[in-house]
């Protein structure tokens, strides 16, 4: 990917065992993250005839930029099993400092998941195993893994 293509947000989903990998990129982290979130909805819904259910805000806290990247997905993940929604669309704030860590304020527009059409394999939980949340010279750029 060359740096002019790294300035443009953007994600992909690329093929792993038995997992959802995802790959976002942004001018920003606060970007790459709302970009990781189309990823990880995308790789297992189609949500083009999904009925709107309304919108949740949440303030995810971490002590890294990366740990908040796993709190926003986790928040995706739990909203799926506990309410039955999916973000149809991410709003995500500034990163700030929050004591000895960091905050991140998110907003989602949400759809009844029962209203998407399945295309894949629905993630259960989001893995530490070679996540990646860093800024470059095009630009920001995360992989992370969902367990499905």
């Amino acid at each position: 990917m060359t740096g002019q293509q790294r300035s443009r947000s953007g994600h992909r989903t690329v093929a792993h065992t038995a997992d959802l990998r995802v790959e976002a990129w942004a001018p920003t982290a606060e970007g790459c993250i709302r970009e990781a979130v189309r990823a990880a909805v995308g790789g297992f819904a189609d949500t083009t005839g999904a009925r709107p259910a309304g919108e949740r805000a949440c303030t995810v806290t971490a002590a890294t930029d990366e740990d908040l990247l796993v709190a926003v997905l986790e928040e995706v993940i739990y909203r799926m099993d506990a309410d039955g929604e999916l973000p149809l669309d991410t709003e995500v704030g500034a990163i700030r400092a929050a004591g000895a860590g960091r905050a991140l304020p998110v907003r989602f527009r949400m759809a009844d998941a029962g209203t998407a059409e399945v295309v894949g394999a629905v993630p259960k939980a989001v893995s530490l195993h070679e996540l990646r949340l860093r800024a470059g010279p095009g630009g920001w750029s995360c992989q992370v893994t969902l367990d499905v």
